[in-house]
């Protein structure tokens, strides 16, 4: 498997970039946006490492351009700790977050966590034989969720997920009456488990914006205080 790092410092380009070669993977890198975008629409990696500051075209924009083509897992680095970098960064499409410093074990046990659950999403979405426990097609109130399609619908229109609010979505419609706590949401749509669970909530609040009629008193997806979430209609 082919994994992109796109950031402008060499020494922490070389050190996860020799990191993932033991591992097995192929590295390809970039020291800018641009150059970046370049060699996803030529080689089409299968994850993306890319920092958020970047000069010329910087990360934030970088995502947003793939977002418009591919679904790609892609982890974000930010050497800031405000939340806003971190809500936006996940609300253009990133799928996670290392804030700097971090551990290249790390960053190393995400990737793998998101690899393998882009595959698991890939055979879902591509199996011929359908299996009747997971539908394709669920609906929950008015919203109309095609899972093969990545698509959902609300009374025919439709609204733009990224592929982890997609996901998030699944998850709780799902287990819709049932409470899931942040930890399980996240072991289940990220694929790993971690005393941080923000990246879970900034999600939720990034879903409940574009699914609820009125986002700071939602009908849809609950806040179980102290428990976790569920997803009532």
């Amino acid at each position: 498997m082919q994994i992109l790092v796109v950031d402008d410092e060499p020494s922490l380009v070389q050190t996860i970039a020799y990191a993932l070669r033991k591992e097995g993977y192929e590295v390809v890198t970039a020291a800018d946006g641009a150059v970046g975008l370049e060699i996803v629409r030529q080689s089409q990696p299968n994850l993306i490492v890319l920092d958020l500051m970047l000069p010329g075209v910087d990360g934030l924009e970088v995502c947003r351009r793939i977002r418009r083509v591919s679904s790609v897992p892609i982890i974000m680095l930010t050497a800031r700790a405000e939340e806003v970098d971190r809500v936006i960064g996940l609300e253009v499409g990133a799928d996670d977050y290392l804030t700097k410093p971090f551990s290249v074990r790390e960053l190393v046990a995400r990737i793998r966590a998101q690899l393998r659950r882009y595959e698991l999403v890939r055979e879902e979405v591509t199996s011929s034989g359908g299996d009747l426990s997971t539908p394709d097609v669920l609906d929950a109130g008015n919203l109309h969720i095609d899972v093969r399609a990545h698509r959902v619908t609300r009374d025919d229109e439709l609204i733009p997920l990224t592929p982890k609010e997609f996901d998030l979505l699944i998850a709780l419609v799902r287990n819709r009456g049932k409470v899931l706590s942040a930890a399980r949401l996240l072991e289940t749509v990220w694929g790993y488990t971690d005393p941080d669970t923000r990246t879970v909530t900034v999600h939720i609040r990034s879903l409940r914006s574009k699914i609820e009629a009125d986002p700071s008193n939602p009908t849809r997806i609950e806040t179980v205080r102290g428990v976790g979430y569920r997803y009532r209609k």
